[in-house]
């Protein structure tokens, strides 16, 4: 570590930079999109005025640097500043050494590509706790604080940025604009929640302890007793709750129909499961994934 900072995480920011502003200058400067947020604005300054985006990026970031000082701390910060700065290095490199890949005859795929590149970019960075600033910090703030969703607040700023971006945007561009940046919130969206999707059960049944015991014998997963009562007929019962990895589910229905043919069962979605079984093996340590 490096004044506390961890050189795994600085690494990630460094390559989610790269890969942001390879998106940017390859898919949204060379075919005419713009983009959300304060880069978006270093692009209609540069689509208007010629201005260098790598420049902008900087000036246009450094009174946002200190609120994210008093708000973020010290390490968020400094991660920012990795951020901030490799992405105005990166966008000066990848402008220099452009790969020409025009795709205006195709704004679809440039569209695709712009937000896939663009999200996959922020969602590494923002996983590994660093921004690239401006509404970054804003969005990382809401999230923290507010557990408002990354994604969802840069959408809303972003949609205000690009409709001052019709000064240089055709009505046909902004279109496919929009596009590339809900592509992009949802998959900053899906980074940050982690790929792998697991299933939560809550089971409510006669025979819950026989249902336990079948999960705990039979899957060789953990089972957690809720204490519950019926509002209808006041009755205490055991509640159990029990998460799997999403391919064990249809075994899961299986298991308690065995048990209980009857029983209540409710499935939900569950993002980014730590715990034994998924991050630690049985004797508490972390499961390598080859």
């Amino acid at each position: 570590m490096v004044f506390g900072l961890k050189i795994k995480n600085v690494l990630f920011i460094l390559l989610g930079a790269a890969i942001f502003a390879f998106g940017l200058v390859h898919f949204n400067m060379q075919n005419n999109l713009a983009e959300g947020g304060v880069t978006g604005i270093t692009l209609l300054l540069y689509f208007l005025f010629g201005i260098d985006p790598s420049l902008t990026n900087l000036l246009l970031n450094i009174p946002l640097f200190f609120i994210g000082w008093k708000l973020l701390g010290r390490h968020s910060f400094f991660y920012t500043m990795i951020g901030t700065v490799s992405l105005s290095l990166f966008l000066w490199i990848f402008q220099h050494y452009a790969i020409k890949m025009p795709l205006k005859h195709d704004l679809t795929l440039a569209a695709l590509f712009a937000g896939v590149f663009v999200g996959i970019g922020l969602g590494i960075i923002f996983r590994y706790g660093g921004t690239t600033g401006g509404v970054d910090i804003i969005a990382r703030l809401l999230y923290k604080y507010r557990g408002i969703s990354m994604g969802k607040t840069m959408f809303a700023f972003d949609a205000v940025v690009i409709t001052l971006s019709l000064l240089y945007l055709s009505y046909r561009e902004a279109m496919y604009t929009l596009v590339a940046v809900f592509i992009g919130a949802r998959v900053i969206d899906f980074m940050q929640e982690g790929g792998y999707a697991a299933k939560g059960a809550t089971i409510i049944s006669e025979k819950s302890e026989e249902i336990a015991s079948k999960i705990l014998t039979e899957m060789e997963r953990g089972v957690t007793v809720l204490k519950g009562r019926g509002s209808y007929t006041k009755r205490e019962r055991d509640v159990l709750y029990c998460v799997v990895a999403k391919n064990e589910l249809p075994r899961l229905k299986n298991v308690i129909i065995s048990a209980d043919p009857h029983a209540f069962v409710a499935v939900t979605d569950v993002h980014d499961v730590l715990g034994e079984g998924f991050t630690l093996d049985e004797n508490k340590q972390p499961i390598q994934n080859d």
